[in-house]
């Protein structure tokens, strides 16, 4: 059978189809560097850091993050990387398959850049694996905040919401996307007014935005500071995903997407975080949930819980479209692929990939117990994945 080539570039949606798919994209695509505010700045002021608290700490870190989000996710992954599009797939064995066309076949180049693209992709799944048990377990947390009681709750919680999450996969993205679409809409817009309504009582918190700030904290810091960039780089979390799941939405969506709502909102909810340090440095402890009057915690406990819930996936979906490149690439034996969608070929699901990663998820939250256990491992495999990008 000739393979039939459909190019996302050249596959013009009807007019307002674009801002729809931007919502569905929202619900899959951005869930996983949209719950990022849940753990990244308690772990770039962890204690074992040994940063001493000081306001110069906290604008460089601030600073670091809006830098980070500025060069890696918007100019690195949204407008250039997501140009490498292996008829409108992405991803890092996509973009293997880009490279390969530049390489004679069994030299030692077409060699190299196999290895790197298997082994970018070994740690795509492992992200695959980290970011359900992190994300939901860091959500579940917030129950902590509200009676140190509810601790023992935390991890059978965790694990029945994984449970769900992994059995509706086989609805489809698009249906998972318009179910969590206004969902991740409501949760984006909640960050932002929560980071707004702490940046009105220190407004100085944009004066982050000035690069110097990062610059002096690394040099005053040295080891310790690359240290906190590696827990800054948490903040960067789906990035990858973004460029994996490229091909269940499109270029152009995705784009929209980022830059209209999502990068905004997120913005607003560190420089808040950083705000909130500023005025009350014991929040460090567990700033995401501190930013709300008490009342307002348990509502922001379920929707963080859904936030990460759809966070989740966004790296699911990636793992998809992923195993489904490498059983073309004849790199994994052939299995069941099932399309769930009659307009976008991107659309997949394929139950084996599903329920392995269900169980090794379950087995890393029963391993770690902690989300801040797995920061470190996430880290590597997170970094990995994007170096060799």
């Amino acid at each position: 059978l000739r393979p039939v080539e459909i190019s996302r570039e050249n596959h013009h949606h009807k007019k307002g189809a674009s801002v729809a798919l931007m919502f569905a994209a929202i619900g899959v695509v951005f869930g996983d560097i949209g719950t990022s505010p849940l753990y990244a700045l308690k772990e770039c002021f962890s204690a074992e850091h040994g940063i001493p608290f000081s306001a110069d700490a906290v604008y460089g870190v601030i600073s670091m993050v809006f830098w980070a989000f500025a060069i890696v996710v918007s100019l690195k992954y949204v407008l250039f990387v997501m140009r490498a599009s292996n008829h409108g797939e992405g991803g890092i064995l996509a973009l293997m398959a880009l490279a390969l066309r530049t390489a004679p076949t069994g030299s030692k180049r077409s060699l190299l850049i196999i290895m790197a693209g298997v082994f970018g992709a070994c740690m795509f799944y492992g992200d695959a694996i980290i970011t359900p048990a992190i994300s939901v377990l860091s959500a579940i947390e917030g129950l902590e905040v509200i009676s140190p009681d509810l601790t023992r709750f935390v991890i059978p919680v965790t694990i029945f919401i994984l449970v769900v999450l992994f059995f509706i996969q086989k609805t489809g993205t698009n249906v998972v996307g318009k179910l969590f679409g206004p969902i991740m809409i409501i949760w984006f817009v909640t960050i932002g007014l929560m980071g707004l309504y702490q940046i009105v009582k220190y407004p100085a918190i944009f004066g982050a935005v000035n690069p110097l700030y990062a610059v002096n904290f690394m040099h005053e810091h040295a080891l310790q500071g690359f240290i906190v960039l590696g827990a800054v780089f948490l903040v960067l979390t789906g990035a990858e995903a973004l460029y994996a799941d490229m091909g269940h939405f499109g270029v152009k969506p995705i784009r929209m997407g980022w830059f209209f709502i999502v990068m905004p909102c997120l913005l607003l909810n560190y420089f808040g975080q950083g705000a909130m340090f500023l005025n009350n440095p014991e929040t460090i402890s567990n700033p995401f949930f501190l930013m709300v009057p008490e009342g307002f915690v348990f509502p922001l406990v379920i929707l963080a819980t859904l936030a990460t819930v759809i966070a989740s996936q966004a790296v699911i979906s990636g793992a998809f479209s992923m195993t489904s490149q490498a059983i073309l690439l004849g790199f994994v034996p052939r299995m069941k692929v099932r399309h769930t969608s009659d307009q976008e070929i991107g659309q997949i699901y394929m139950p084996l990939v599903n329920w392995t990663l269900l169980a090794l998820v379950i087995v890393v939250v029963l391993a770690f117990k902690k989300s801040e256990n797995l920061a470190a491992a996430y880290g590597i495999a997170v970094t990995t994945t994007m170096i060799v990008t």
